[in-house]
């Protein structure tokens, strides 16, 4: 990476601007689309640079998942939380936040599970685990909220309707996707609501 005369190199700062560019070019290609010499020249860095930072191209791609991973859980969990104390709103809150995503022209699907499919390795599908994981927590704690009696088993089923809406939304019907998914994860939530209340009356 060009360093302009008379600065010093700062290595955490070069790492940093090297994976913010290359997670960009990434999502784009897809981890197979791309040859390390390629994608050195895309973010501007010589292949010793890339090495020296990552180890390899796959040690790149998973500091690029886990990085993308965080900033999307953190993410919804911020529209979860401006959305108020409604639990209904709340989960409204997290497909209208996917809808946004699903109409970026930039949208490719979710790129852990994009990755989990191409490599079939246990580093990246470790980090697919714990992405959904992440995800399961924050859907979770929704159910709860909203008075489940079962609310692992609804932040389950909202999962399945979250990553379902992308996959849709990536591969035939990114205008309605996360709309439809959310009239369906507001059925559940309501469902399981009043199953909750009624368990709870004398």
């Amino acid at each position: 990476m060009p360093v302009p005369k008379g600065s010093t190199l700062d290595p955490e700062r070069t790492r940093a601007t090297i994976l913010e560019t290359a997670t960009a070019v990434l999502y784009e290609r897809g981890l197979d689309g791309i040859g390390v010499a390629e994608l050195c020249t895309r973010i501007g860095v010589s292949k010793e640079t890339l090495y020296r930072h990552f180890g390899t191209k796959d040690g790149l791609v998973e500091a690029m998942l886990e990085a993308r991973s965080e900033r999307l859980t953190h993410w919804l969990a911020r529209a979860v939380t401006a959305a108020g104390d409604d639990p209904r709103d709340q989960l409204a809150a997290v497909f209208d936040a996917l809808q946004c995503w699903y109409d970026d022209p930039a949208f490719r699907g979710c790129a852990m599970l994009n990755a989990a499919a191409q490599h079939h390795v246990e580093a990246v599908r470790a980090i697919t685990a714990r992405h959904l994981d992440r995800y399961l927590e924050l859907l979770t704690g929704i159910a709860d909220r909203a008075g489940a009696p079962h609310p692992h088993l609804l932040g389950r089923q909202l999962l399945m309707l979250v990553e379902g809406a992308t996959v849709v939304a990536a591969h035939q019907d990114r205008v309605s996707a996360g709309e439809h998914a959310r009239q369906a994860a507001l059925t559940l939530l309501s469902a399981a609501s009043r199953t909750g209340l009624a368990a709870r009356l004398p």
